[in-house]
């Protein structure tokens, strides 16, 4: 493989920013803490359990769930793209957070636990990225716009149901929560929640990877990907399916973040080509780093907490126009 030694230091330089900034971010934080007694409370527990509950119970979780959601939705991200052969698309984009918040939301309504919540979330994405096929194939036209367009038209829907079940939910007991999974935040994330979801990341990351070298070929064409034996059909409906699973499991654990399954596969393909084969593993690296990034901002800027979908807001979208200033990207 050319470019086999930049490749390698691409990686090796993602993997050891991502070690430095996950213990940036569980030093950093609203109760300051001496580099002895980070150190301390890290490598001997029992010395000092106050610290250590602060680090192991506290900010532990939150990083871990930083990262897998982050390297969950810009895998997801990553195949949509690919799939669609479509450099503007994403899972907010094509409606599948959106589909799977009103999911979670309808979970929250009547009372149903983490798994149900799953299971609507699944269904809520799976329905709303199947809205986005159904009107962009009733057009009968092809292109990054109709594609686009149709996403914002069921990304629309969707957002107008969960302010109809916002409308109807118990403000004492219910609306919080459902603004949570709208705005996105980690602040509910503790181990038994990433241990309810970790089965759905894992199938959905996992089968996206395995089938990556499948997503390059896709991504150049129908015509070209049958002349390789492909089941074009088969396929783009085992990865979307894939892609919902990821997605899905990621707002369930975090609610609705943007931005982050749009612009990190542009910064992976950028530095890497568009071979997916590479881009796929090193947008999961590039979408774990940003949302800790986020995060540990987030719970650090001031005392009260900020959205995450707000901070990657104001620091995606800037971003995502430099790349398509640099690219030029053609609708």
């Amino acid at each position: 493989m050319k470019n086999q030694q930049p490749t390698k230091l691409i990686f090796t330089g993602g993997i050891l920013l991502m070690v430095l900034l996950t213990l940036v971010a569980l030093f950093c934080g609203r109760i300051t803490l001496t580099h002895s007694e980070f150190l301390t409370a890290l490598v001997k527990p029992a010395a000092n359990p106050a610290l250590s509950n602060i680090i192991y119970t506290i900010r532990m979780p939150r990083v871990i769930g930083a990262l897998l959601i982050g390297g969950g939705l810009a895998t997801a991200g990553c195949a949509f793209q690919s799939i669609f052969y479509n450099p503007l698309v994403s899972p907010d984009i094509l409606g599948v957070s959106y589909g799977a918040a009103v999911g979670a939301a309808t979970a929250i309504l009547i009372g149903g636990g983490i798994w149900l919540t799953q299971l609507l979330a699944f269904v809520g994405g799976l329905v709303a990225v199947s809205l986005t096929l159904l009107i962009a194939r009733l057009l009968r036209q092809r292109g990054t716009l109709i594609l686009v367009l149709a996403g914002i038209v069921v990304s629309g829907f969707m957002q107008a149901l969960i302010g109809l079940l916002k409308y109807v939910a118990d403000p004492d007991s219910q609306l919080q929560s459902i603004v949570y999974w709208q705005l996105g935040s980690l602040a509910k994330v503790d181990f038994s929640n990433i241990m309810a979801v970790l089965p759905m990341l894992v199938a959905g990351a996992g089968l996206l990877m395995f089938l990556r070298w499948h997503l390059t070929i896709l991504s150049l064409g129908d015509l070209i990907a049958s002349t390789q034996g492909i089941n074009i059909r088969c396929e783009r409906l085992l990865l979307i399916f894939a892609g919902t699973i990821l997605t899905a499991g990621t707002v369930c654990l975090s609610g609705n973040i943007g931005w982050v399954g749009l612009v990190i596969p542009h910064m992976a393909r950028a530095l890497i080509g568009d071979d997916d084969r590479l881009a796929l593993p090193l947008s999961a690296i590039f979408g774990a780093i940003f949302l800790l990034f986020v995060d540990t901002l987030a719970r650090s800027l001031s005392a009260g907490e900020i959205p995450l979908s707000i901070l990657t807001g104001f620091i995606g979208a800037p971003l995502f126009i430099y790349i398509l200033l640099k690219k030029r990207v053609k609708l």
